[in-house]
């Protein structure tokens, strides 16, 4: 039987690579014009995969980078792909010829967020959904969620006890997982929040989990809680269409919404770019906080420099006796400067996947139908022809411009993150209330990075926090 599975196994490894070279004789033959960019495609089937998961990803993609230059192929996670590391390629992939390149995930992923989520199209469909949720998260709209976000971020910061160890990470997915709830939702009723985060966490953590759908498994928990998902937000959605709330969130815009043919979306479609909306928005956003906090702790002079910012504006509430404004966040130039250098240096979204629709040539070189490809934004963000030293955290640089294309920390083009706005507005509180009323120590004795899939200081980044004196 062992003997059988084997030959079944190496039957199949050697059909598949097979397939692959008859694939690219026939480009070859076809295309003789152009030709495949420099690079390795590894073993048969499993490509360089194992030599990405091996090392940092980082030093999987800038060893190929100097070897190869900026353009090279592989093949990773069972497909042919095609790496771009300039500014010019990005911008021809996600802007220039973004018709020609489409989003892909996996299926697993596909699978929990749910298929109709705005990210996941192209055409129509894509244009339509990203209009609402523009219209969600306009500065118009998300001026008015100050307050909240204040509130909530108080809220979470009053828990942490003098003193004690708390996961920096998980405490900013709290704040990051509230301020999405309040954006799509408003004020939702405890019971349906309370329901959410449970099953939304449970289908988080399956979410980069190995797909396998048995019992037991985080990806077989996070598929049941998905179904759970789907029937709190059915009944949220069917209690708005009853009681007829005029609301102005995410929810309301996804309910009042009309193709040109006067078709309404479908609950499962308003409930698949909900969960979809909260994928994108709260690892992200709580991971460059994270790096917030360790990057501050790391250099004394800017966080004296970041305090004297923030001791100013809380002067200037508690003289008037206001709540934190739209205003008052548009008073600090040095924090947001921080923010910006956290996103460059961490590079939370290190890269991005789309596939190609069709045959494409780019500098002479072809990009065959079916490969997907990566424009690589941390390898862009860390070139040093673009940031000079690039190793080195200084806010500063930013009071020059980016050169065109070498700063995509919300990615680029139709496809670019609509909620970078909000995530600002989001760091900016969070950093308000950090610096105005703790001081803080990490604790991790093991530096490093996790990704998982998006980069994380090691162990989430263990700290200390205690409450300033007001005296």
């Amino acid at each position: 039987m062992a003997v059988t599975l084997s030959y079944a196994i190496i039957f199949l490894l050697t059909l598949v690579w097979y397939r692959f070279v008859r694939r690219q004789k026939k480009i070859s033959q076809g295309k003789a014009e152009t030709e495949l960019p420099p690079g390795s495609m590894g073993w048969p089937y499993i490509g360089e995969t194992l030599q990405l998961y091996s090392q940092d990803p980082n030093e999987f993609f800038s060893s190929r980078q100097k070897r190869f230059g900026e353009i090279f192929k592989t093949h990773i996670l069972g497909c042919p792909s095609v790496m771009l590391a300039s500014p010019e390629a990005a911008r021809f992939v996600l802007v220039t010829k973004a018709h020609l390149f489409k989003p892909t995930y996996p299926s697993s992923k596909e699978r929990l967020v749910g298929p109709a989520a705005l990210f996941f199209h192209q055409g129509d469909y894509h244009t339509r959904l990203r209009k609402l949720v523009q219209a969600s998260l306009s500065i118009e709209a998300i001026r008015n969620l100050v307050p909240d976000i204040d509130a909530l971020t108080t809220a979470t910061m009053d828990s942490w006890r003098e003193g004690h160890v708390v996961n920096t990470f998980h405490e900013m997915k709290k704040i990051s997982f509230e301020v999405g709830i309040l954006m799509i939702f408003g004020r939702l009723e405890a019971r349906y929040r309370e329901e959410l985060k449970k099953n939304y966490f449970i289908v988080d953590n399956g979410y980069n989990s190995f797909p396998i759908n048995i019992p037991g498994t985080p990806y077989r928990k996070a598929l049941q809680a998905r179904k759970k998902l789907s029937k709190i937000l059915s009944d949220i959605i069917n209690e708005r269409k009853e009681k007829k709330l005029l609301e102005k969130d995410l929810v309301a815009c996804l309910l009042n919404s009309k193709d040109e043919q006067g078709e309404v979306l479908t609950d499962d479609q308003i409930a698949d770019n909900i969960i979809g909306i909260l994928f994108a928005a709260q690892d992200t956003t709580a991971s460059a906080m994270t790096w917030i906090v360790k990057y501050l702790h790391d250099n004394p002079k800017l966080l004296e420099a970041v305090k004297a910012e923030h001791k100013a504006i809380k002067r200037l509430t508690e003289e008037s006796n206001q709540q934190l404004s739209w205003s008052h966040t548009r008073k600090m130039p040095t924090t947001y400067k921080v923010i910006l250098e956290t996103l460059r240096m961490a590079s939370i979204i290190s890269f991005t996947f789309r596939e190609a629709v069709a045959d494409v040539e780019y500098k002479g070189y072809l990009i065959p139908k079916g490969w997907k490809v990566m424009p690589l934004f941390r390898n862009i963000h860390h070139n040093p022809e673009f940031f000079t030293d690039p190793q080195k955290f200084d806010p500063w640089r930013f009071e020059v411009a980016p050169k065109p294309n070498t700063f995509m920390p919300f990615g680029s083009g139709v496809h670019a993150c609509p909620g970078n706005e909000l995530a600002k507005l989001e760091m900016l509180i969070v950093t308000h209330h950090l610096v105005s009323n703790f001081r803080w120590e990490v604790v991790q004795s093991e530096n490093g990075i996790h990704y998982g899939p998006f980069p994380v200081p090691m162990q989430g980044l263990p700290t200390r926090f205690w409450k300033e004196s007001t005296t």
